[in-house]
């Protein structure tokens, strides 16, 4: 995003709604949009709070287009066909059936509004979980930034871009989940941004949810207000 100085009476009332800070009042121009901090999420244009319209929405070329596309709610993934910086999949796995018994999925959304990340950081968190033989959701938009999904590695010059948030996607068999949460822990050391992990899979025919036990064995906090999608859509699989 930019500001038309031509235009713009440098009143300040853009600054508060910039979810990453990126707007800068104590420039010798006044009133700047920090181009390397800014996500280009679209939220100060849409609040339309710019009295004389000088807000707008510069033309964006790669690699710069991955902030939007990570960033701005409206922009679509053409991995997945939808918005957002992840797939479906987790959420709806009653549908897809991606998950099967014996394995979890996991999703590393790393970055918040407010935070946001590189995805310098990004690559670190994906270069360490990778070494236990995963694989990356295919439909995820951040698997596609990299330039060798077999060991985690970005492309290069994607690495200084900074987006609200990124989610790593990928499944793994249930006896691995205790190491891959000490992976996860280990490199968290590594990164400057907050994170959360997200961990699904299928409950058993007693009720049970088989990642529960392990992750509370471990020490882990599981928030109680986690997601219960209902799965009620048409099964895009088999059951078993």
């Amino acid at each position: 995003m930019l500001i038309n100085k031509d235009s713009c009476i440098n009143c300040g009332l853009c600054v508060s709604r910039c979810p990453v800070s990126a707007i800068k009042e104590d420039t010798p121009e006044g009133i700047q949009i920090d181009l390397d901090e800014c996500v280009e999420c679209g939220v100060c244009k849409r609040w339309n709070i710019c009295p004389t319209d000088s807000i707008y929405q510069q033309e964006l070329t790669y690699p710069r287009s991955v902030r939007s596309l990570m960033s701005d709610v409206l922009t679509i993934a053409p991995e997945s066909g939808i918005s957002g910086r992840g797939t479906e999949e987790m959420k709806t796995n009653d549908v897809t059936g991606r998950f099967k018994r014996g394995f979890v999925g996991i999703a590393i959304e790393m970055g918040r509004p407010g935070i946001a990340t590189r995805l310098s950081d990004v690559e670190k968190v994906a270069m360490a979980v990778v070494k236990e033989g995963v694989e990356f959701e295919r439909d995820n938009p951040i698997t596609s930034m990299m330039s060798d999904p077999k060991t985690g590695k970005f492309k290069d010059e994607l690495l200084n871009e900074r987006c609200l948030s990124a989610i790593i996607e990928f499944g793994i068999e249930k006896e691995k989940v205790p190491k891959m949460l000490n992976i996860i822990k280990e490199v968290s050391k590594e990164i400057d941004t907050v994170f959360s992990w997200c961990i699904a899979s299928k409950v058993e025919p007693d009720g049970t949810i088989p990642h529960v036990k392990i992750v509370e064995d471990m020490g882990f906090w599981i928030s109680p207000n986690g997601k219960h999608n209902l799965g009620l859509g048409k099964p895009a699989y088999k059951f078993e």
